[in-house]
């Protein structure tokens, strides 16, 4: 195991572990839990970025099309 590794205990279904135990070799079984594991976080990171991203958007005033161009535009202008 890595040397900044920590011992964890908690429970996974007797079906994944069975599966887990068949197909990875048991010198290789620790890698391939916390690579799912740094996976499923990332998708958790994701999903409460986004949920952060679309609350700000409601909050955000609207603004259509045409005002974006014409602020662009003038933002341009004064560069």
């Amino acid at each position: 195991m890595a040397q900044n590794s920590r011992k964890l205990n908690f429970m996974i279904d007797n079906d994944v572990a069975c599966e887990l135990e068949k197909l990875v070799p048991a010198g290789q079984r620790s890698k391939v839990v916390t690579q799912a594991i740094v996976h499923e976080l990332a998708l958790h990171r994701r999903k409460n970025i986004t949920d952060r991203l679309l609350n700000l958007r409601s909050q955000a005033p609207k603004a259509s099309g045409k005002k974006l161009l014409s602020e662009l535009a003038a933002d341009r202008q004064r560069n």
